[in-house]
Protein backbone atom coordinates (compact mmCIF):
# COMPACT_ATOMS: atom_id res chain seq x y z
CA UNK A 1 0.00 0.00 0.00
CA UNK A 2 1.73 3.21 -1.52
CA UNK A 3 -0.30 5.52 1.07
CA UNK A 4 -2.47 5.63 4.29
CA UNK A 5 -4.60 8.28 2.67
CA UNK A 6 -6.98 8.43 -0.68
CA UNK A 7 -8.33 11.58 -2.34
CA UNK A 8 -11.07 10.64 -4.83
CA UNK A 9 -10.93 13.93 -6.81
CA UNK A 10 -8.75 16.57 -7.05
CA UNK A 11 -11.28 18.95 -5.47
CA UNK A 12 -12.31 17.11 -2.33
CA UNK A 13 -10.80 18.92 0.82
CA UNK A 14 -11.07 15.49 2.74
CA UNK A 15 -9.83 12.03 2.53
CA UNK A 16 -10.54 8.65 3.44
CA UNK A 17 -7.93 6.54 5.29
CA UNK A 18 -6.76 3.39 3.99
CA UNK A 19 -5.37 2.33 7.28
CA UNK A 20 -5.96 2.67 11.31
CA UNK A 21 -4.29 6.22 12.12
CA UNK A 22 -3.79 7.32 15.37
CA UNK A 23 -3.41 10.86 17.19
CA UNK A 24 -0.14 12.26 16.59
CA UNK A 25 0.28 10.28 13.44
CA UNK A 26 2.37 12.54 10.82
CA UNK A 27 1.13 11.28 7.10
CA UNK A 28 3.04 12.65 3.87
CA UNK A 29 0.18 12.73 1.78
CA UNK A 30 0.29 14.74 -2.17
CA UNK A 31 3.69 16.49 -0.81
CA UNK A 32 2.17 17.88 2.71
CA UNK A 33 2.49 16.76 6.15
CA UNK A 34 -0.60 15.82 7.58
CA UNK A 35 -0.42 15.68 11.36
CA UNK A 36 -3.56 13.46 12.55
CA UNK A 37 -5.28 14.97 15.64
CA UNK A 38 -7.60 11.92 16.20
CA UNK A 39 -7.75 8.32 16.37
CA UNK A 40 -9.18 7.68 13.18
CA UNK A 41 -10.16 4.14 11.89
CA UNK A 42 -9.63 2.85 8.65
CA UNK A 43 -12.67 3.67 5.71
CA UNK A 44 -13.26 7.52 7.83
CA UNK A 45 -12.78 10.56 6.60
CA UNK A 46 -9.73 13.14 7.78
CA UNK A 47 -9.53 16.94 7.02
CA UNK A 48 -6.97 18.31 4.67
CA UNK A 49 -7.76 21.61 5.70
CA UNK A 50 -8.98 23.44 8.15
CA UNK A 51 -12.79 24.07 8.70
CA UNK A 52 -14.61 26.62 10.46
CA UNK A 53 -18.20 25.76 11.22
CA UNK A 54 -20.36 25.95 8.27
CA UNK A 55 -18.05 25.42 5.75
CA UNK A 56 -18.57 23.14 2.92
CA UNK A 57 -17.30 19.30 2.90
CA UNK A 58 -16.30 17.91 -0.54
CA UNK A 59 -15.87 14.08 -1.98
CA UNK A 60 -16.15 12.59 -4.69
CA UNK A 61 -16.05 16.32 -6.47
CA UNK A 62 -19.60 16.69 -4.67
CA UNK A 63 -20.54 18.40 -1.35
CA UNK A 64 -21.50 15.87 0.68
CA UNK A 65 -21.65 17.78 3.69
CA UNK A 66 -21.53 20.70 6.19
CA UNK A 67 -19.11 21.55 9.14
CA UNK A 68 -20.88 22.00 12.03
CA UNK A 69 -17.95 23.05 14.75
CA UNK A 70 -14.26 23.69 13.48
CA UNK A 71 -12.32 20.99 12.43
CA UNK A 72 -8.73 21.15 12.20
CA UNK A 73 -6.73 19.64 9.31
CA UNK A 74 -5.69 15.65 10.53
CA UNK A 75 -9.26 15.67 12.17
CA UNK A 76 -11.68 12.95 11.79
CA UNK A 77 -14.96 13.98 10.61
CA UNK A 78 -18.06 12.58 12.69
CA UNK A 79 -21.66 12.78 12.96
CA UNK A 80 -21.22 15.16 15.61
CA UNK A 81 -19.25 17.64 13.45
CA UNK A 82 -20.62 17.46 10.49
CA UNK A 83 -24.33 17.22 9.09
CA UNK A 84 -26.00 16.12 5.54
CA UNK A 85 -25.51 19.06 3.09
CA UNK A 86 -26.39 18.31 -0.56
CA UNK A 87 -26.15 20.42 -4.00
CA UNK A 88 -29.00 22.21 -5.50
CA UNK A 89 -30.07 20.68 -8.62
CA UNK A 90 -31.16 22.61 -11.95
CA UNK A 91 -32.71 21.68 -15.18
CA UNK A 92 -30.13 19.84 -17.66
CA UNK A 93 -27.38 22.42 -18.23
CA UNK A 94 -24.96 20.38 -20.77
CA UNK A 95 -24.75 16.95 -22.44
CA UNK A 96 -21.57 15.24 -20.58
CA UNK A 97 -19.12 13.61 -23.18
CA UNK A 98 -18.60 9.81 -22.32
CA UNK A 99 -15.50 8.49 -23.35
CA UNK A 100 -16.66 4.72 -23.68
CA UNK A 101 -14.32 1.97 -22.60
CA UNK A 102 -12.47 -0.75 -25.15
CA UNK A 103 -14.45 -3.25 -25.73
CA UNK A 104 -12.57 -4.93 -28.40
CA UNK A 105 -11.65 -7.61 -26.36
CA UNK A 106 -15.45 -8.16 -24.96
CA UNK A 107 -17.56 -7.34 -28.57
CA UNK A 108 -17.46 -11.53 -29.59
CA UNK A 109 -18.05 -12.87 -26.57
CA UNK A 110 -21.59 -14.79 -26.07
CA UNK A 111 -23.07 -16.66 -22.61
CA UNK A 112 -24.95 -19.65 -22.67
CA UNK A 113 -28.17 -18.57 -21.94
CA UNK A 114 -32.41 -19.88 -22.43
CA UNK A 115 -33.65 -18.20 -25.28
CA UNK A 116 -37.15 -17.38 -25.13
CA UNK A 117 -39.78 -16.60 -28.21
CA UNK A 118 -39.82 -12.64 -27.35
CA UNK A 119 -35.92 -12.30 -28.05
CA UNK A 120 -35.49 -11.98 -24.50
CA UNK A 121 -32.84 -14.69 -23.12
CA UNK A 122 -32.47 -15.77 -19.21
CA UNK A 123 -29.51 -16.87 -17.22
CA UNK A 124 -31.51 -19.31 -15.19
CA UNK A 125 -34.75 -21.50 -16.34
CA UNK A 126 -37.10 -21.43 -13.47
CA UNK A 127 -40.98 -22.03 -13.19
CA UNK A 128 -42.48 -19.65 -10.73
CA UNK A 129 -45.29 -20.29 -7.83
CA UNK A 130 -46.64 -17.08 -6.46
CA UNK A 131 -50.12 -16.05 -5.06
CA UNK A 132 -51.86 -12.86 -5.65
CA UNK A 133 -52.59 -12.12 -2.06
CA UNK A 134 -51.02 -13.02 1.13
CA UNK A 135 -54.41 -15.62 1.58
CA UNK A 136 -53.00 -17.69 -0.55
CA UNK A 137 -49.33 -18.11 1.05
CA UNK A 138 -49.98 -21.03 2.96
CA UNK A 139 -51.10 -22.78 -0.85
CA UNK A 140 -48.01 -21.80 -1.96
CA UNK A 141 -45.91 -23.03 0.99
CA UNK A 142 -47.37 -26.55 0.97
CA UNK A 143 -46.77 -26.68 -2.86
CA UNK A 144 -43.05 -25.80 -2.25
CA UNK A 145 -42.88 -28.39 0.22
CA UNK A 146 -44.17 -30.90 -2.72
CA UNK A 147 -42.45 -30.09 -5.39
CA UNK A 148 -39.22 -29.66 -3.50
CA UNK A 149 -38.64 -32.62 -2.14
CA UNK A 150 -40.44 -34.86 -4.64
CA UNK A 151 -38.13 -33.47 -7.61
CA UNK A 152 -35.34 -32.70 -5.15
CA UNK A 153 -34.52 -29.73 -6.52
CA UNK A 154 -32.80 -28.56 -3.03
CA UNK A 155 -30.35 -31.83 -1.74
CA UNK A 156 -31.20 -31.68 2.02
CA UNK A 157 -29.49 -28.63 4.11
CA UNK A 158 -26.22 -29.40 6.27
CA UNK A 159 -28.75 -28.62 9.72
CA UNK A 160 -30.95 -31.23 8.11
CA UNK A 161 -28.30 -33.43 7.56
CA UNK A 162 -27.25 -33.21 10.96
CA UNK A 163 -31.02 -33.66 12.59
CA UNK A 164 -31.43 -36.40 10.28
CA UNK A 165 -28.22 -38.42 11.61
CA UNK A 166 -29.32 -37.40 15.33
CA UNK A 167 -32.75 -38.95 14.40
CA UNK A 168 -31.56 -42.18 12.78
CA UNK A 169 -28.28 -42.79 14.62
CA UNK A 170 -26.44 -43.09 11.69
CA UNK A 171 -23.10 -41.83 11.02
CA UNK A 172 -23.11 -37.99 9.74
CA UNK A 173 -21.17 -39.67 6.77
CA UNK A 174 -23.51 -41.83 5.91
CA UNK A 175 -26.23 -38.95 6.34
CA UNK A 176 -24.33 -36.52 3.91
CA UNK A 177 -23.11 -39.38 1.40
CA UNK A 178 -27.06 -40.39 1.13
CA UNK A 179 -28.31 -36.33 0.72
CA UNK A 180 -25.37 -36.28 -2.04
CA UNK A 181 -26.65 -39.40 -4.36
CA UNK A 182 -30.42 -37.39 -4.55
CA UNK A 183 -30.37 -36.10 -7.62
CA UNK A 184 -33.04 -33.74 -9.42
CA UNK A 185 -35.58 -35.07 -11.86
CA UNK A 186 -34.96 -32.30 -14.18
CA UNK A 187 -31.75 -30.79 -15.12
CA UNK A 188 -33.09 -28.11 -17.05
CA UNK A 189 -35.47 -26.19 -14.61
CA UNK A 190 -35.62 -24.90 -11.04
CA UNK A 191 -38.69 -24.79 -9.59
CA UNK A 192 -39.30 -21.38 -6.98
CA UNK A 193 -41.65 -19.96 -5.16
CA UNK A 194 -42.76 -16.27 -4.08
CA UNK A 195 -44.96 -15.23 -1.30
CA UNK A 196 -45.50 -11.57 -0.12
CA UNK A 197 -47.74 -9.44 2.47
CA UNK A 198 -49.76 -7.89 0.01
CA UNK A 199 -52.44 -7.84 -2.64
CA UNK A 200 -54.98 -6.84 0.02
CA UNK A 201 -55.88 -5.19 2.88
CA UNK A 202 -54.18 -1.65 1.83
CA UNK A 203 -54.99 1.20 -0.80
CA UNK A 204 -55.47 -0.54 -4.04
CA UNK A 205 -52.68 1.38 -5.78
CA UNK A 206 -50.52 -0.75 -3.73
CA UNK A 207 -52.79 -3.31 -5.34
CA UNK A 208 -52.06 -2.41 -8.75
CA UNK A 209 -48.37 -1.69 -7.82
CA UNK A 210 -47.96 -5.36 -6.96
CA UNK A 211 -49.84 -6.43 -10.00
CA UNK A 212 -47.00 -4.50 -12.05
CA UNK A 213 -44.51 -5.93 -9.66
CA UNK A 214 -45.12 -9.79 -10.60
CA UNK A 215 -45.84 -9.55 -14.26
CA UNK A 216 -42.44 -8.46 -14.41
CA UNK A 217 -41.52 -11.58 -12.85
CA UNK A 218 -43.06 -13.66 -15.23
CA UNK A 219 -41.91 -11.44 -18.39
CA UNK A 220 -38.29 -11.56 -16.57
CA UNK A 221 -36.48 -13.72 -19.07
CA UNK A 222 -35.82 -16.24 -16.23
CA UNK A 223 -38.84 -17.19 -15.81
CA UNK A 224 -40.22 -19.94 -18.39
CA UNK A 225 -43.71 -20.21 -17.26
CA UNK A 226 -45.56 -19.62 -13.79
CA UNK A 227 -48.39 -20.58 -11.39
CA UNK A 228 -50.49 -18.25 -9.90
CA UNK A 229 -52.98 -18.79 -7.34
CA UNK A 230 -55.43 -16.01 -6.68
CA UNK A 231 -58.50 -16.37 -3.35
CA UNK A 232 -60.92 -14.34 -5.61
CA UNK A 233 -62.05 -11.56 -3.21
CA UNK A 234 -59.00 -9.89 -2.86
CA UNK A 235 -58.39 -6.36 -4.31
CA UNK A 236 -55.59 -7.94 -6.61
CA UNK A 237 -58.01 -9.80 -8.67
CA UNK A 238 -57.08 -11.65 -11.76
CA UNK A 239 -57.97 -9.46 -14.56
CA UNK A 240 -55.62 -6.59 -12.61
CA UNK A 241 -52.70 -8.82 -13.35
CA UNK A 242 -53.93 -9.58 -16.60
CA UNK A 243 -53.67 -6.16 -17.67
CA UNK A 244 -50.61 -5.71 -16.26
CA UNK A 245 -48.83 -8.64 -18.07
CA UNK A 246 -50.57 -7.71 -21.76
CA UNK A 247 -48.46 -4.29 -20.90
CA UNK A 248 -45.41 -5.87 -20.30
CA UNK A 249 -45.73 -8.20 -23.05
CA UNK A 250 -48.76 -8.10 -25.52
CA UNK A 251 -48.15 -11.36 -27.14
CA UNK A 252 -46.80 -13.60 -24.10
CA UNK A 253 -45.96 -16.76 -25.37
CA UNK A 254 -44.71 -18.28 -22.08
CA UNK A 255 -47.54 -20.83 -19.74
CA UNK A 256 -48.96 -19.07 -17.14
CA UNK A 257 -51.38 -20.94 -14.77
CA UNK A 258 -53.70 -19.50 -12.74
CA UNK A 259 -56.42 -20.65 -10.19
CA UNK A 260 -58.62 -19.06 -7.60
CA UNK A 261 -59.37 -20.72 -5.02
CA UNK A 262 -62.74 -19.48 -4.23
CA UNK A 263 -64.00 -21.15 -7.69
CA UNK A 264 -61.96 -24.31 -7.12
CA UNK A 265 -63.34 -25.66 -4.20
CA UNK A 266 -61.77 -27.17 -1.62
CA UNK A 267 -57.98 -27.24 -1.06
CA UNK A 268 -57.15 -30.75 -1.65
CA UNK A 269 -58.97 -30.69 -5.45
CA UNK A 270 -57.69 -27.37 -6.28
CA UNK A 271 -54.04 -28.51 -5.14
CA UNK A 272 -54.63 -31.68 -6.85
CA UNK A 273 -55.39 -29.80 -10.11
CA UNK A 274 -52.58 -27.41 -9.75
CA UNK A 275 -49.60 -30.06 -9.00
CA UNK A 276 -50.69 -31.82 -12.35
CA UNK A 277 -50.94 -29.13 -14.49
CA UNK A 278 -47.71 -27.50 -13.22
CA UNK A 279 -45.87 -30.83 -13.85
CA UNK A 280 -46.50 -31.25 -17.27
CA UNK A 281 -45.55 -27.40 -17.62
CA UNK A 282 -42.50 -28.24 -15.86
CA UNK A 283 -41.67 -31.11 -17.86
CA UNK A 284 -41.89 -29.10 -21.01
CA UNK A 285 -39.90 -26.51 -20.20
CA UNK A 286 -37.25 -28.70 -18.73
CA UNK A 287 -36.75 -29.22 -22.62
CA UNK A 288 -35.40 -25.78 -23.11
CA UNK A 289 -31.56 -25.94 -23.34
CA UNK A 290 -29.05 -23.48 -23.04
CA UNK A 291 -27.45 -21.92 -26.50
CA UNK A 292 -25.19 -19.09 -26.53
CA UNK A 293 -26.63 -15.39 -26.68
CA UNK A 294 -24.19 -12.02 -27.25
CA UNK A 295 -23.77 -10.27 -24.00
CA UNK A 296 -26.18 -7.16 -25.54
CA UNK A 297 -28.85 -9.62 -24.26
CA UNK A 298 -27.58 -8.65 -20.54
CA UNK A 299 -29.78 -6.86 -18.13
CA UNK A 300 -27.56 -6.44 -14.87
CA UNK A 301 -29.03 -5.13 -11.90
CA UNK A 302 -26.50 -2.45 -10.13
CA UNK A 303 -26.97 -2.94 -5.90
CA UNK A 304 -24.64 -2.13 -3.38
CA UNK A 305 -25.77 -3.26 0.26
CA UNK A 306 -24.06 -2.91 3.86
CA UNK A 307 -22.04 -0.24 2.49
CA UNK A 308 -18.74 0.94 3.67
CA UNK A 309 -16.16 3.34 3.70
CA UNK A 310 -14.66 1.32 1.41
CA UNK A 311 -17.45 0.97 -0.98
CA UNK A 312 -17.38 4.16 -2.95
CA UNK A 313 -13.46 4.41 -3.65
CA UNK A 314 -13.27 -0.01 -4.75
CA UNK A 315 -16.22 -2.23 -5.42
CA UNK A 316 -19.21 0.59 -6.47
CA UNK A 317 -16.20 2.26 -9.31
CA UNK A 318 -15.26 -1.41 -10.18
CA UNK A 319 -18.82 -2.39 -10.66
CA UNK A 320 -19.59 1.15 -12.31
CA UNK A 321 -16.49 0.19 -14.96
CA UNK A 322 -18.35 -3.54 -15.90
CA UNK A 323 -21.46 -1.62 -15.88
CA UNK A 324 -19.98 1.36 -18.86
CA UNK A 325 -18.64 -2.26 -20.55
CA UNK A 326 -21.73 -3.39 -20.93
CA UNK A 327 -23.42 -0.73 -22.02
CA UNK A 328 -20.68 -0.06 -24.54
CA UNK A 329 -21.82 -3.58 -26.06
CA UNK A 330 -25.17 -2.78 -25.79
CA UNK A 331 -26.23 -4.53 -22.65
CA UNK A 332 -28.64 -2.66 -20.17
CA UNK A 333 -27.24 -1.86 -16.86
CA UNK A 334 -29.58 -0.52 -14.67
CA UNK A 335 -29.21 1.75 -11.76
CA UNK A 336 -31.68 2.11 -8.77
CA UNK A 337 -31.64 3.38 -5.22
CA UNK A 338 -33.31 6.77 -5.00
CA UNK A 339 -32.46 7.66 -1.71
CA UNK A 340 -28.81 6.82 -2.52
CA UNK A 341 -28.57 9.47 -5.26
CA UNK A 342 -29.06 12.19 -3.16
CA UNK A 343 -26.26 14.99 -4.10
CA UNK A 344 -25.39 13.65 -7.47
CA UNK A 345 -28.54 14.83 -9.04
CA UNK A 346 -27.04 17.13 -11.30
CA UNK A 347 -24.10 14.65 -12.81
CA UNK A 348 -26.91 12.42 -13.58
CA UNK A 349 -29.44 15.20 -15.21
CA UNK A 350 -26.65 15.88 -17.54
CA UNK A 351 -26.12 12.82 -18.28
CA UNK A 352 -29.80 12.02 -19.77
CA UNK A 353 -29.74 11.53 -23.15
CA UNK A 354 -32.64 14.22 -23.91
CA UNK A 355 -34.20 16.63 -21.02
CA UNK A 356 -37.80 14.74 -20.89
CA UNK A 357 -36.26 12.19 -19.28
CA UNK A 358 -33.78 14.78 -17.28
CA UNK A 359 -37.21 15.93 -16.04
CA UNK A 360 -38.73 13.02 -15.48
CA UNK A 361 -35.84 12.13 -13.19
CA UNK A 362 -35.99 15.32 -11.32
CA UNK A 363 -39.61 14.87 -10.65
CA UNK A 364 -39.53 11.12 -9.42
CA UNK A 365 -36.88 12.61 -7.10
CA UNK A 366 -38.66 15.37 -5.71
CA UNK A 367 -41.43 13.25 -5.50
CA UNK A 368 -39.99 10.41 -3.20
CA UNK A 369 -38.51 12.98 -0.99
CA UNK A 370 -41.39 14.97 0.12
CA UNK A 371 -42.90 11.68 0.81
CA UNK A 372 -40.22 10.70 3.04
CA UNK A 373 -40.70 14.59 4.44
CA UNK A 374 -44.18 14.14 4.63
CA UNK A 375 -43.63 11.26 6.79
CA UNK A 376 -41.92 13.00 9.02
CA UNK A 377 -38.71 11.33 7.86
CA UNK A 378 -35.70 12.32 4.84
CA UNK A 379 -33.06 11.59 2.65
CA UNK A 380 -30.73 12.45 5.32
CA UNK A 381 -31.85 9.71 7.64
CA UNK A 382 -30.70 6.94 5.18
CA UNK A 383 -27.63 5.98 6.26
CA UNK A 384 -27.86 3.13 8.65
CA UNK A 385 -26.02 2.52 11.80
CA UNK A 386 -23.38 0.32 10.42
CA UNK A 387 -22.41 2.34 7.46
CA UNK A 388 -22.19 5.75 10.01
CA UNK A 389 -19.86 2.91 12.12
CA UNK A 390 -17.72 2.62 8.66
CA UNK A 391 -17.47 5.67 7.74
CA UNK A 392 -20.64 7.04 5.82
CA UNK A 393 -21.98 9.76 8.12
CA UNK A 394 -23.96 11.57 5.91
CA UNK A 395 -26.68 10.52 3.05
CA UNK A 396 -24.93 12.78 0.30
CA UNK A 397 -21.46 10.96 1.30
CA UNK A 398 -23.31 7.40 0.75
CA UNK A 399 -24.65 8.51 -2.40
CA UNK A 400 -22.19 10.04 -3.94
CA UNK A 401 -19.99 6.30 -3.51
CA UNK A 402 -22.94 4.67 -4.23
CA UNK A 403 -23.51 5.97 -7.41
CA UNK A 404 -20.57 5.42 -9.08
CA UNK A 405 -22.24 1.77 -9.58
CA UNK A 406 -23.45 3.29 -12.70
CA UNK A 407 -20.11 3.97 -14.29
CA UNK A 408 -20.09 7.61 -16.37
CA UNK A 409 -22.23 6.41 -19.84
CA UNK A 410 -25.43 8.20 -20.96
CA UNK A 411 -28.47 7.17 -19.13
CA UNK A 412 -30.95 5.62 -21.63
CA UNK A 413 -34.01 5.73 -19.87
CA UNK A 414 -35.89 6.84 -17.03
CA UNK A 415 -38.47 3.82 -15.04
CA UNK A 416 -40.65 4.21 -12.12
CA UNK A 417 -40.79 1.21 -9.63
CA UNK A 418 -42.64 -1.47 -11.77
CA UNK A 419 -41.85 -0.42 -15.92
CA UNK A 420 -40.03 -2.58 -17.64
CA UNK A 421 -36.72 -2.33 -19.00
CA UNK A 422 -36.63 -2.32 -22.80
CA UNK A 423 -34.12 0.12 -24.06
CA UNK A 424 -30.00 -1.09 -23.93
CA UNK A 425 -27.81 1.34 -22.49
CA UNK A 426 -27.81 2.45 -18.22
CA UNK A 427 -31.45 2.86 -17.28
CA UNK A 428 -32.47 4.25 -13.61
CA UNK A 429 -35.54 2.49 -12.18
CA UNK A 430 -37.11 4.58 -8.91
CA UNK A 431 -36.88 2.13 -6.34
CA UNK A 432 -36.01 2.44 -2.41
CA UNK A 433 -32.86 1.69 -0.85
CA UNK A 434 -33.27 -1.35 0.96
CA UNK A 435 -31.24 -3.78 -0.35
CA UNK A 436 -34.09 -6.80 -0.76
CA UNK A 437 -36.67 -3.72 -2.11
CA UNK A 438 -34.83 -2.43 -4.79
CA UNK A 439 -33.36 -6.13 -6.22
CA UNK A 440 -36.83 -7.32 -5.94
CA UNK A 441 -37.76 -4.31 -7.90
CA UNK A 442 -34.96 -4.54 -10.14
CA UNK A 443 -35.46 -8.50 -11.26
CA UNK A 444 -39.12 -7.46 -11.55
CA UNK A 445 -37.86 -4.51 -14.09
CA UNK A 446 -36.06 -7.27 -16.15
CA UNK A 447 -32.53 -8.03 -14.55
CA UNK A 448 -31.33 -11.40 -15.63
CA UNK A 449 -28.66 -11.04 -13.17
CA UNK A 450 -27.89 -8.55 -9.97
CA UNK A 451 -24.51 -7.52 -8.74
CA UNK A 452 -24.18 -6.77 -5.23
CA UNK A 453 -21.16 -4.81 -3.62
CA UNK A 454 -21.06 -4.44 -0.40
CA UNK A 455 -18.76 -3.49 2.61
CA UNK A 456 -20.25 -5.10 5.90
CA UNK A 457 -21.66 -8.69 4.25
CA UNK A 458 -25.35 -9.24 3.84
CA UNK A 459 -26.79 -12.50 2.11
CA UNK A 460 -29.42 -10.94 0.18
CA UNK A 461 -30.53 -13.51 -2.85
CA UNK A 462 -33.46 -13.47 -5.18
CA UNK A 463 -35.82 -16.43 -6.40
CA UNK A 464 -34.56 -15.89 -10.18
CA UNK A 465 -31.83 -13.82 -10.37
CA UNK A 466 -28.44 -14.94 -9.64
CA UNK A 467 -27.11 -12.14 -7.07
CA UNK A 468 -23.25 -11.69 -7.58
CA UNK A 469 -21.69 -10.25 -4.26
CA UNK A 470 -18.74 -7.95 -4.84
CA UNK A 471 -16.92 -6.88 -1.52
CA UNK A 472 -15.27 -4.03 -0.73
CA UNK A 473 -12.38 -4.79 1.20
CA UNK A 474 -10.34 -7.94 1.58
CA UNK A 475 -11.30 -8.89 5.38
CA UNK A 476 -14.77 -9.11 4.78
CA UNK A 477 -14.04 -11.73 1.96
CA UNK A 478 -11.97 -13.72 4.26
CA UNK A 479 -14.33 -13.05 6.81
CA UNK A 480 -17.73 -14.52 5.12
CA UNK A 481 -16.44 -16.31 2.05
CA UNK A 482 -19.81 -18.81 1.85
CA UNK A 483 -21.89 -14.78 0.88
CA UNK A 484 -18.71 -13.38 -1.43
CA UNK A 485 -18.40 -13.90 -4.83
CA UNK A 486 -15.74 -11.35 -5.96
CA UNK A 487 -13.03 -9.38 -3.58
CA UNK A 488 -12.05 -5.76 -4.48
CA UNK A 489 -9.39 -5.15 -1.86
CA UNK A 490 -6.50 -5.54 -4.52
CA UNK A 491 -8.41 -2.18 -5.31
CA UNK A 492 -7.63 -0.68 -1.65
CA UNK A 493 -4.20 -2.25 -1.98
CA UNK A 494 -2.90 -0.84 -5.20
CA UNK A 495 -2.89 -4.27 -6.09
CA UNK A 496 -5.35 -3.65 -9.03
CA UNK A 497 -6.83 -0.87 -10.95
CA UNK A 498 -10.57 0.00 -11.23
CA UNK A 499 -10.75 -1.14 -14.78
CA UNK A 500 -9.06 -4.66 -14.22
CA UNK A 501 -11.69 -5.13 -11.35
CA UNK A 502 -14.13 -3.95 -13.63
CA UNK A 503 -13.07 -6.58 -16.24
CA UNK A 504 -12.74 -9.41 -13.56
CA UNK A 505 -16.73 -8.54 -12.17
CA UNK A 506 -18.04 -9.23 -15.99
CA UNK A 507 -15.90 -11.82 -16.52
CA UNK A 508 -17.51 -13.36 -13.42
CA UNK A 509 -20.81 -12.14 -14.59
CA UNK A 510 -20.73 -14.15 -17.96
CA UNK A 511 -19.71 -17.07 -16.11
CA UNK A 512 -23.03 -17.56 -13.44
CA UNK A 513 -24.63 -16.62 -16.66
CA UNK A 514 -23.88 -19.31 -18.44
CA UNK A 515 -24.33 -21.51 -15.24
CA UNK A 516 -20.72 -22.60 -15.14
CA UNK A 517 -20.53 -20.65 -11.72
CA UNK A 518 -23.24 -20.73 -8.74
CA UNK A 519 -23.46 -17.34 -7.05
CA UNK A 520 -22.92 -17.70 -3.51
CA UNK A 521 -26.40 -16.44 -1.99
CA UNK A 522 -28.07 -19.45 -5.00
CA UNK A 523 -25.75 -21.73 -2.98
CA UNK A 524 -27.63 -21.14 0.03
CA UNK A 525 -30.78 -20.81 -1.41
CA UNK A 526 -31.44 -16.90 -0.33
CA UNK A 527 -34.78 -16.14 -2.24
CA UNK A 528 -35.76 -12.80 -1.06
CA UNK A 529 -38.65 -10.82 -2.30
CA UNK A 530 -39.86 -7.76 -0.73
CA UNK A 531 -42.05 -5.79 -2.79
CA UNK A 532 -42.43 -1.73 -1.96
CA UNK A 533 -45.51 -0.44 -0.98
CA UNK A 534 -45.39 3.22 -2.21
CA UNK A 535 -44.99 4.61 1.36
CA UNK A 536 -41.88 5.84 2.72
CA UNK A 537 -39.09 3.19 2.50
CA UNK A 538 -35.39 4.03 2.73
Amino acid sequence: MKSKLIKVQPEDNVAVALVDLYQGDVVDFEGESVNILNDSKAKHKVALVDFAAGDSIFMYGVLVGKALSPIGKGGLLTTENVKHEASSVSQKTETTSWNAPDITKWKDRTFMGYHREDGQVGTQNVWLFFPLVFCENRNIELLKDVFEKELSFHKASKQRQLLRNLISGVSEDTAIAEAEAEEAIFKNIEVKFITHQGGCGGIRQDAVSLSKLLAGYVNNPNVAGATVLSLGCQNLQIDIFRKALSEKNPDMKKPVLIYEQQQEGTVEHMLAKIIKESFEGIKKANQIERKPAPLSKLKMGLECGGSDGFSGISANPALGYASDLLAALGGSPILSEFPELCGVEQELVNRCVNEADAQRFMQLMKDYEKSAIDAGSGFDMNPSPGNIKDGLITDAMKSAGAAKKGGTSPIQAILDYGEYVTKPGLNLLCTPGNDVESTTAMVGSGANVVVFTTGLGTPTGNPIAPVLKVASNSTLARRMPDIIDIDSGPVIRGEKTIEEMGEEILEYVIQVASGEVEAKADSLGQDDFIPWKRGVSL
